[in-house]
């Protein structure tokens, strides 16, 4: 298995795919007390940092409206993901509880302040791709029911996108996940990804979302990253 990034090099030197994959995981349905509580404390640190500031004021947010004006996304009703959590945080909601591996990569993203995305190994078809969008892309949007929008399913002309080699993995770079590669308790094996336009440590995120992984899910990390000088890596499976 391999992650390409190859497509977006020229336009976007700066980017940074930081992939881990897990395997044997035990993933709690619910969130840890434990976890709960680091969640908090992440939370607080978050709002000690970031509170009174505009949202893209945050370096690590501006970076990323940028990069989505520059393939045509000015609405404010697209965010990458990174930006919505720390809204989220600064404002004092409660982190949505999803399950303790889910939860707890959110909290490093809210952290570290960088997009983090991950997907069931299982469920993955081929390599992995972040590239512009093409005709016969196709993307089941994850929110469902009301919040999802049938109307606006496949991918405009040009959008980066997140994809394996048959389907699309995230919308809009890192706005919003597919519906058929969801981290569920079941999930054994997990592909996450870090992404960075050169704001931010990368490598102490990737550090962050290994430690929390084992500790919470158990199994095994590998990390592997890929970027300008090596847009195109063979991905790290642990044994």
């Amino acid at each position: 298995m391999r992650i390409d990034l190859s497509e977006l090099v020229e336009a976007f030197p700066e980017f940074r795919a930081g992939v881990v994959v897990a395997t044997g995981l035990v993933i709690p349905p619910e969130r840890p007390a434990e976890l709960d509580r680091l969640i908090g404390e992440r939370a607080a640190a978050v709002r000690a940092a970031w509170g009174g500031r505009e949202l893209g004021d945050i370096p690590g947010i501006k970076a990323w409206r940028l990069a989505y004006k520059s393939f045509g996304i000015k609405s404010t009703r697209y965010r990458c993901s990174v930006e919505r959590l720390v809204k989220n945080v600064l404002a004092e909601r409660e982190a949505p509880r999803i399950n303790g591996f889910v939860d707890a990569y959110n909290a490093v993203s809210s952290s570290h302040v960088f997009p983090i995305g991950a997907d069931d190994l299982d469920r993955i078809t081929g390599d992995v791709f972040f590239r512009r969008s093409r005709p016969t892309d196709t993307f089941v949007d994850m929110a469902g029911g009301d919040d999802a929008d049938p109307a606006d399913a496949a991918p405009k002309p040009d959008e980066v996108v997140y994809t394996d080699a048959e389907k699309v993995l995230c919308r809009r770079w890192n706005w919003r996940q597919d519906a058929r590669s969801l981290v569920q308790p079941t999930s054994r094996r997990v592909i996450l990804t870090i992404q960075s336009l050169g704001v931010g440590d990368l490598d102490a995120a990737l550090a962050d979302v290994c430690a929390l992984t084992e500790r919470f899910c158990g199994g095994r990390t590998a990390v592997t990253i890929a970027d300008a000088r090596a847009p195109v890596r063979d991905v790290a499976i642990p044994a």
